[in-house]
């Protein structure tokens, strides 16, 4: 294919992508509240600058040593020892965001990588590569990182991230390879071939750019478990205790047993956890419209 050509062809793709993108509720609404979450973390960079009192892990309210209600001080009150409820569900958004979008990023790369090379390559190597997707796709991923933290104590919130990311590409790498089984076949693949274009070309040349908007669909999805794993583990008491995480705070609030005393501070880590995955699976499903012309065929007709 002639560079110039996949350059517009490129455009074009992204143009009319977007257009359908726009006409999309669902999708708004997804992207709204996941800029409404990104101003959030950005938000709990400077907070702990403004007054020391405010930092998630080590601020200190020095006239409240316990739990109190919302106040002006405080917009949604202060947790056992003093610090400030609403500064801790800012960084809760940050550590959601880092462990959503970097579990999701590796897995996605390494399914990509693992699907592509298996569609292509074929034979044995297809054979080894799916085999070994399925025996990880089968572990219950949870359960494993619960074993993992009970074996060697709470585990690192980036070694968190990079046993989700080990544990859920095989899903990916499935699809990828279905969609490169179907693109080899095109005759601009045999062109390549024809030209003297080796495999590694052919892969990350011709192959990639037609898979990745794939893969990105399913790294909204991605972003979602990965979110929910952290938030259960943290919950559990197995999470990183040197990060303020939505599921840290739950897990706070469980231990010191004002589960049912404190709704300001149960609530709000709750409800962000369930709009956060909620905006990525919208984001997700609207990618999906964009990327399947049938389903937007389908919703036209109904």
């Amino acid at each position: 294919m002639d560079t110039p050509s996949e350059r517009i062809y490129l455009f074009n793709r992204l143009a009319k992508g977007w257009a359908v993108f726009r006409e999309n509720l669902m999708g708004k609404i997804g992207l709204t509240l996941m800029i409404i979450f990104a101003l959030m973390a950005l938000a709990s960079f400077f907070t702990p600058f403004l007054n020391p009192m405010y930092d998630p892990m080590t601020g200190v309210d020095p006239e409240i040593s316990h739990a109190t209600g919302p106040s002006l001080r405080h917009w949604l009150g202060t947790d056992f020892i003093g610090r400030d409820i609403f500064t801790q569900l800012l960084e809760g958004a940050k550590i959601a965001f880092m462990v959503g979008l970097s579990a999701a990023f590796i897995s996605i790369v390494l399914g990509t990588i693992v699907g592509m090379f298996s569609g292509y390559m074929g034979g044995v190597v297809d054979t080894l590569l799916m085999r070994l997707a399925d025996m990880i796709m089968v572990m219950p991923s949870l359960l494993i990182l619960l074993l993992l933290s009970a074996l060697f104590g709470q585990l690192n919130i980036w070694l968190i991230v990079l046993l989700i990311a080990l544990l859920r590409w095989p899903g990916v790498s499935r699809v990828i390879r279905a969609q490169t089984l179907t693109l080899k076949q095109r005759p601009f693949i045999e062109a390549a071939k024809v030209a003297g274009a080796s495999h590694l070309r052919v892969i990350f040349r011709h192959i990639m750019p037609n898979v990745l908007p794939l893969s990105f669909l399913y790294m909204t999805f991605r972003v979602t478990s990965a979110i929910l794993v952290e938030a259960a583990l943290a919950f559990l008491g197995f999470g990183d205790p040197s990060q303020v995480s939505w599921g840290m705070m739950l897990q706070w609030v469980w231990k010191t047993g004002h589960m049912f005393q404190a709704p300001y501070w149960l609530l709000p880590p709750g409800i962000c956890i369930s709009l956060l995955t909620l905006s990525f699976y919208m984001l997700g499903r609207a990618m999906d419209e964009v990327l399947d012309p049938r389903l937007r065929k389908e919703e036209h007709s109904d």
